[in-house]
């Protein structure tokens, strides 16, 4: 018997100004204007995208007390941002990325559910965690969670919204219409949860929303990241693209649904890629050649090498030779408490492998950084990106993507125009919407 094909989900980000644009393009447009916005979701909408995802920047990257050469502008407030766009927008999912750090589940959850009603169903919430001190200085608690306090709390949170979201029944709104009395239910809205991270109770102020609950989605690689989407995401955020890497991931995630009583379908692996398309396959190599020459500068190049090196390299020639000596291991003085800290945990042998890596293809420092920090998920004609996006879905490497434009806001058109419309001729992707609801979108049942 034939396995049916498998519908492909697709989703537009807006990054803002990070190591995957390209600003000085003169293509590029403001990261902070809404007209920025609207177009980037506009051309979503009209391919028939599942949702806009809008990143979140708490705070803009420095090294060294100086801003990263690539974040030049500042990043507006989420909320803000995707409630307007629910009103320019009319099927497209809103989804967008909120600590559960440094914010408190009332706050977030009133938020939340207000986007929902706003957008008629539309609102989605990327729940993160922060391992940043750097971010946290924003804050009043300051600092930062170690990784176990972190999901804990992560895990804590989203259930105490979820107790707000659910402090409504559906039906306590209908009745108050039906009858024209304030409350059938004295108690609608009411809440209490006490806990070592949480000490709250009251009314929460905002009936059920159309979704019942907004679309949960969750980004993290780790074991506690994984074990915490499979409980209670609705789709994950994922970097593993490719088709060894996506399977393994894939089978990992949807294996665990079972001990908590959920099905394959429950949660949507997405994993986020770029793009750069070309009249054919040479062509748009060449292009993205161009691309990451854009997204690495000299400067960052050196910023890049110094979060491993754990030094001062800023009197090294980014088109020279690596550094002899090893990295200075021991606290990270260059970045601390930033993604580095994770990323490199045995930073001399990593310094080890790139030096040889360097050596076999005679490669500069920024050369390097170039190679070892490759975005570029699908290179290729039309025919190609769309012929290899169906593959990987099909796979069962991934149920769709989370494509990152590396100009912003009109990045998005050219695949719209070109390889949307091969994806749909396959019979693999929507023409139009089947429903209303951004859990319509992603085949998924309103919450109860």
């Amino acid at each position: 018997m034939t396995k049916p094909l498998k519908q492909i989900h697709l989703a537009a980000h807006f990054p803002g100004v990070n190591n995957t644009t390209v600003w000085s393009d003169p293509e590029a447009g403001s990261h902070i204007e809404f007209s920025s916005f609207v177009k980037l979701a506009q051309t979503a909408e009209r391919a028939k995208f599942d949702f806009f995802f809008l990143a979140e920047g708490l705070r803009l990257r420095e090294q060294g007390g100086l801003i990263y050469d690539l974040d030049v502008v500042g990043r507006p407030d989420t909320f803000t941002v995707l409630a307007a766009l629910a009103g320019v927008t009319s099927r497209l999912g809103l989804a967008g990325t909120i600590n559960s750090t440094f914010n408190e589940p009332f706050e977030v959850a009133r938020q939340f559910a207000s986007l929902d009603h706003l957008s008629d169903g539309r609102a989605a919430w990327n729940v993160v965690t922060s391992w940043d001190a750097f971010t946290g200085e924003n804050f009043r608690r300051g600092g930062f969670l170690p990784q176990d306090q972190r999901y804990s709390r992560a895990e804590t949170f989203m259930r105490t919204a979820w107790e707000l979201f659910d402090s409504w029944r559906a039906d306590d709104v209908l009745a108050d219409k039906a009858s024209g009395e304030f409350l059938r239910r004295v108690d609608a809205g009411a809440f209490a949860h006490h806990d070592g991270h949480f000490d709250i109770a009251g009314q929460f102020p905002v009936p059920r929303s159309p979704q019942g609950r907004p679309v949960i989605i969750q980004a993290g690689d780790s074991d506690e990241g994984r074990e915490f989407a499979a409980a209670t995401a609705d789709a994950i955020f994922t970097r593993h693209g490719t088709l060894e890497a996506g399977q393994a991931f894939y089978s990992d995630v949807k294996g665990r649904l079972a001990k908590y009583g959920r099905e394959g379908h429950q949660l949507i692996v997405l994993p986020a890629a770029t793009f750069v398309l070309g009249d054919t396959d040479a062509d748009a190599h060449e292009r993205a050649a161009v691309v990451r020459r854009q997204q690495v500068s000299g400067a960052t190049a050196i910023r890049s090498l110094e979060q491993l090196w754990n030094a001062d390299l800023s009197g090294f020639d980014p088109d020279g030779p690596l550094p002899a000596f090893d990295p200075v291991v021991g606290e990270n003085t260059i970045s601390r408490g930033r993604a580095s800290d994770r990323m490199h945990r045995d930073p001399v042998a990593t310094a080890r492998k790139w030096r040889e890596l360097a050596e076999a293809k005679s490669l500069s420092i920024r050369e390097l950084i170039i190679e070892v920090t490759g975005r570029q998920n699908f290179i290729g004609s039309a025919e190609t990106v769309a012929g290899r996006i169906n593959e990987l879905v099909q796979a069962d490497a991934s149920d769709g993507f989370i494509l990152v434009p590396h100009v912003t806001p009109g990045g998005l058109d050219e695949f719209a125009d070109k390889v949307v419309p091969l994806l749909q001729e396959r019979g693999v992707f929507r023409s139009e919407y089947g429903g209303a609801t951004l859990r319509d979108h992603l085949g998924l049942d309103v919450a109860v």
